[in-house]
């Protein structure tokens, strides 16, 4: 296997390109801090736990970084541009890498679908509000993703870099605006107490809080990409799920405070159909003018995500096309590294998808966001947890004896994503935010992608075993990791 396809063309990443820093910034433009605030805070505080908030998401941070430590270990036996898809075909076999890729595809590629709706409608709205010039929403959605389309075309170490600058500067409004609440009213420590922490839904405030921190599991994507990979993504992994923990644990946890604690639940509930409960405090703990620079930086923040989302999906269809999964043409790189094809086909996808909602007159934020976010939510919650299946079933079948990193840890954090997966499912309306028929209904494209992922690898094995076979095979010709002698990939199912 090689990385050329013919003369002037290449199937190869860039590598060398990212250091901890760049993987991080890329990971946590995806979580959007000031967006994950703005949006899932307000949500998880009114539906949720209420005044416990904060420590829903120190929770889900304590049950990520439990998978981090077997991710970790995982991570030292392969090195892919695939992902968790990668790492489920080194777990759970062939058929179930198949499930995993689809179900992976389906998600990042419909979150990019419901990012060009938020970014499209915080757009027209804001920016009518402070210059009177109104365009349609669906036409600034439009221009945000070939933006980014053309931004990725130059190079991952490029979007990791204006990645950065947008993440500082929303980082930034954050700390403020948690200081201005600590000067101004302080912290109250009730917040963590039994009371709060156990007081409306605490199930519905970890399920909304694990939306915070969708994005993580990025780091995997850019392994091949990655200066020193064996020591740069688990670096990055935890620095990310910890970065977070904090930024939301902390900004929430000022919010609740301004709010008052045993107050926190109603107020937010009251502001739930606007969506504007932050800026309404950032009006009286930072004045106007700071308010109106907090709404600017949310547009950068959505752009950022949309940004770091499309080089998710792009690479998620390359490393598919690369293994023949799905046309080997997605594997195209151009000379920066950067995916040719699969960008193409990616962001043109979501721009006709998010098109058709537009055509039919639908609203973005009621029908188009809703859809497109909440399954792409339960799709990556879902990936992660057969992620963390596949490292204890890996290690375990080739007989570690590590029981802490490769069996109790990740073990842990299996069983936790997989309640949060099963709580997703029975309150999709929550987590997409609709309880339309169409939409609760999405969740079966989860079993549509499990059906279609058996039959492809039926199809595969009988019509194109060689492609099947290379499914494991691939991985060990792309891994940066070289395989310890005696220790092959585990057959697929």
């Amino acid at each position: 296997m090689t990385d050329s396809t013919s003369a002037g063309s290449s199937t190869a990443l860039q590598r060398g390109a990212l250091g901890v820093a760049g993987i991080v910034f890329l990971v946590l433009a995806a979580v959007a801090p000031l967006t994950g605030i703005v949006v899932v805070a307000s949500l998880a505080i009114a539906l949720g736990n209420g005044g416990g908030t904060p420590a829903s998401f120190l929770i889900i941070a304590v049950i990520l970084l439990l998978f981090a430590v077997g991710y970790a270990q995982m991570s030292k036996q392969l090195v892919n541009a695939g992902g968790f898809y990668a790492f489920v075909v080194k777990g759970l076999g062939r058929t179930g890498g198949l499930i995993a890729g689809l179900i992976a595809t389906l998600g990042y590629n419909f979150f990019v679908v419901g990012t060009i709706g938020t970014s499209g409608f915080f757009m027209q709205s804001i920016i009518a509000g402070l210059t009177g010039f109104d365009m349609h929403w669906y036409l600034w959605g439009l221009l945000s993703i070939i933006v980014c389309f053309a931004m990725a075309r130059t190079g991952v170490d490029f979007s990791s870099k204006v990645l950065g600058v947008a993440l500082v500067l929303e980082v930034l409004m954050l700390v403020v605006f948690d200081v201005s609440v600590l000067v101004q009213t302080g912290y109250d420590l009730g917040a963590f107490s039994p009371e709060a922490v156990f007081s409306g839904s605490l199930p519905i405030g970890l399920l909304l809080a694990a939306t915070g921190f969708l994005g993580f599991e990025a780091t995997a994507l850019f392994g091949e990409e990655a200066r020193n990979p064996l020591k740069t993504i688990p670096r990055a992994t935890y620095t990310a799920i910890i970065a977070i923990g904090v930024i939301l644990g902390v900004t929430t946890w000022a919010v609740v405070s301004a709010t008052g604690v045993a107050q926190a639940q109603g107020t937010a509930q009251e502001h739930l159909a606007t969506g504007d409960l932050i800026f309404s405090l950032a009006a009286t703990y930072l004045g106007p003018q700071l308010t109106v620079v907090m709404e600017v930086l949310l547009l950068v923040s959505l752009f950022a995500a949309m940004l770091a989302f499309h080089n998710s999906a792009t690479r998620y269809l390359y490393a598919l096309g690369r293994a023949r999964v799905l046309p080997f043409a997605l594997a195209r790189t151009r000379a920066s590294g950067a995916p040719q094809i699969a960008g193409i086909v990616q962001a043109g996808f979501a721009a006709i998808v998010a098109g058709l909602f537009a055509l039919a007159g639908l609203d973005p934020i009621l029908n188009l966001v809703p859809a497109m976010l909440g399954f792409g939510t339960l799709a990556v919650i879902v990936l992660q947890a057969l992620a963390a299946l596949s490292i204890v079933v890996f290690f375990r079948r080739r007989g570690d004896r590590r029981w802490w990193s490769t069996l109790i840890a990740p073990g842990i954090g299996f069983v936790a994503l997989a309640v949060i997966v099963v709580l997703a499912v029975a309150n999709f309306d929550v987590v997409a935010g609709s309880s339309e028929p169409a939409i609760r209904a999405m969740p079966l494209l989860l079993l549509a992608a499990v059906i279609g992922g058996i039959g492809y690898g039926v199809f595969l094995r009988q019509r194109k075993p060689a492609v099947y076979a290379a499914l494991s095979d691939d991985l060990e010709a792309f891994n940066i990791v070289p395989a310890e002698k005696g220790k092959d990939p585990v057959p697929g199912l």
